[in-house]
């Protein structure tokens, strides 16, 4: 009988344990769905700021027209230069300081294709 109520006793404080940890990883649980839904949360606030980036820059490039015309630096520039002569590189740079890194990319391949850098 004694061996019996040493058993239950074992069982008893076992159970206890996984009890409390059973309560222990449940509020692990909650907590790691909390930081799932906030990273997702941010990450879509994100990709909700490119998208109205991605939209502003879409309804400027249709308001433009499809402008074909150089920044007002580039095209005095280019005039100050001379016709069929190459553009200095800096003065480009200096030209175009005004304009997003992809602007002044676009701006500077034009001009290689049209042979005014080199």
């Amino acid at each position: 009988m004694e061996m019996e109520m040493e058993v239950k006793d074992e069982l008893s404080v076992a159970m206890e344990r996984l009890m409390a940890a059973a309560g222990v990883l449940e509020v692990a649980a909650e907590k790691l769905a909390g930081l799932e839904i906030a990273a997702v949360g941010s990450r879509e606030l994100e990709l909700e700021e490119k998208l109205r980036v991605a939209e502003a820059t879409i309804s400027a490039l249709r308001a433009e027209g499809g402008r074909k015309t150089l920044p007002a630096g580039v095209s005095a520039l280019l005039a100050k230069q001379g016709e069929g002569k190459n553009v200095d590189g800096s003065g480009v740079d200096a030209a175009l300081v005004g304009l997003s890194m992809e602007q002044r990319i676009a701006v500077k391949a034009q001009l290689m294709r049209a042979g005014l850098i080199g």
